[in-house]
């Protein structure tokens, strides 16, 4: 190979990244209600604005280290998480990237187990995306009065935008 070869195929490589990193990215939060559902519409609806962009469709399962279990509970926990991914998938996540990509929208789905908030910002910077798109879900209990909810812990510190429908 001479080095005209050796610099178009550089020329090739750089403009196959620049494509890939050109698209773009928005992460949506999916939890089955219907905050989240609109948070998807708004997802597909700014996707089709802009055009060449994917959407990553996250459902996180909240799950805390810090819970105090049983020794019981810790021999079943491994079952019990694959059981939980299982579930979401079925409910949640599948008929949501079956819809989307019916509707022709380039969709990626992604079930975590973990604090929602950390996961959707380190699934962001992971993805390069853009933006994060979540709905707002009302408190829920003495967790989300004392830690702030999901949205709230978003806003503050996530590295990109994230808009919150209502």
């Amino acid at each position: 190979m001479n080095r005209a070869q050796a610099l178009s195929d550089d020329t090739q490589q750089k403009q196959h990244r620049d494509i890939a990193m050109s698209k773009t990215t928005f992460v949506v939060g999916l939890d089955g209600s219907e905050a989240g559902a609109r948070a998807l519409a708004f997802a597909k609806d700014r996707a089709k604005a802009v055009g060449d962009c994917t959407i990553v469709i996250c459902y996180v399962i909240e799950w805390s280290p810090f819970s105090f279990q049983t020794p019981e509970e810790n021999e079943k926990r491994h079952q019990r998480r694959e059981q939980e991914i299982a579930m979401a998938r079925e409910r949640v996540l599948d008929p949501a990237l079956e819809r989307a990509a019916t509707e022709g929208f380039d969709v990626v789905g992604i079930v975590r187990h973990g604090d929602a908030a950390d996961i959707l910002e380190s699934l962001a910077r992971e993805r390069g995306a853009k933006q994060i798109i979540i709905g707002r879900v009302g408190t829920r209990g003495l967790k989300s009065r004392i830690f702030g909810g999901v949205a709230g812990r978003l806003v503050a510190t996530a590295s990109v935008p994230v808009t919150i429908i209502p």
